[in-house]
């Protein structure tokens, strides 16, 4: 079967790849991934907003600083303008959250004078800004990873393909529905029947044989023969098999730092590609990118006529996701 899947993907790329310029992130895709971030940040800013307009109002019938500690409903409020974050509060005894709720008030609500309420929520959203700040560093992966779901699960749904789906929090697999809008937001893997077999598709899977997190992931197997959830406990001899295609997905999209994205692909593919030849396999290997440079086009587009990578895509040419959408449902 092994075989068959790679003459069926041999130049596969070249359905949507015409040359290197295609591979190329133009100024245009990157100015739309800049404002597409920035909406993005916006959506996940708007909880801290409405948590930030909720203490002001429940803070408002303080008459002064010091009364702010008689106010129900507001400790959590008052913790994080004090400057600390949701993880650091699980190793703090209650008495250091008072400590800390009490130094805020000395040494900032107090000489803000009559306008403590304002400096309270100012302080707040300081922190909240911190921890916004830390989720939009894996923002560009994450639409990146709802942007190829979405490709994927249209090329099933116009094949007649019925799949199921993982939720990412509950790990459930849940049926295919006529109404399956925004379910990219928590999916993280989808399973169909094709005219080969059973496959799975695992978004940031740790393979044993690699011993290492691995973006895309296919299997040969159903949800139920793959212990997805506790992939420690997949003997790697058993599972090699199995693999059908391993993928990274880069959603960056500052062209900044396209090569140092660029660089930690290669490695880890070059990892997979020496685990699995170890024990006599060989999965097909293949790279999404949002930011592409010339140089590292070049060097994408070697290794595809090479054969070391299978297949790859620029996120940002909806005919390229389409194309290797397309090509991952049919191996």
């Amino acid at each position: 079967m092994e075989k068959a899947i790679i003459q069926m993907s041999m130049c596969a790329y070249r359905n949507h790849l015409k040359s290197i310029d295609d591979l190329v992130t133009t100024y245009e895709a990157t100015r739309a991934g800049f404002v597409a971030l920035a909406l993005e940040k916006n959506r996940r800013a708007t909880p801290y907003i409405a948590e930030a307009r909720a203490l002001q109002e429940a803070a408002g019938e303080a008459e002064n600083a010091a009364d702010l500690l008689k106010v129900k409903g507001i400790e959590m409020g008052l913790l994080t303008a004090a400057g600390l974050s949701d993880k650091s509060l699980a190793h703090l005894m209650p008495e250091d959250k008072i400590e800390a709720i009490n130094g805020l008030i000395k040494n900032f609500l107090e000489p803000a004078g009559a306008n403590f309420v304002e400096e309270l929520v100012f302080r707040f959203l300081l922190t909240r800004g911190d921890t916004l700040g830390g989720s939009m560093r894996n923002v560009g992966g994450a639409l990146a990873q709802r942007k190829l779901t979405r490709a994927i699960l249209s090329t099933l749904t116009i094949a007649g393909n019925k799949y199921h789906w993982q939720h990412s929090k509950t790990k459930k697999w849940i049926a295919m529905t006529n109404n399956d809008s925004e379910i990219e937001l928590s999916l993280r893997g989808i399973s169909w029947e094709s005219e080969i077999g059973n496959r799975t598709l695992i978004y940031n899977l740790t393979v044993p044989l690699v011993r290492s997190n691995v973006d895309l992931c296919l299997f040969n197997l159903a949800p139920s023969e793959l212990v997805a959830n506790k992939s420690s406990a997949i003997e790697p001899s058993v599972v090699a098999p199995y693999v059908i295609a391993l993928g990274e997905l880069k959603g960056g999209i500052d062209p900044a730092g396209a090569d140092e994205h660029w660089k930690t692909a290669q490695a880890a593919l070059n990892r997979i590609r020496e685990a699995f030849a170890k024990v006599g396999h060989s999965p097909l290997t293949f790279f999404v990118g949002s930011a592409i440079a010339k140089r590292m086009a070049g060097e994408i587009w070697n290794q595809l006529e090479n054969g070391t990578l299978s297949n790859a895509a620029n996120l940002n040419q909806e005919n390229q996701v389409a194309s290797i959408s397309r090509w991952l449902c049919k191996l």
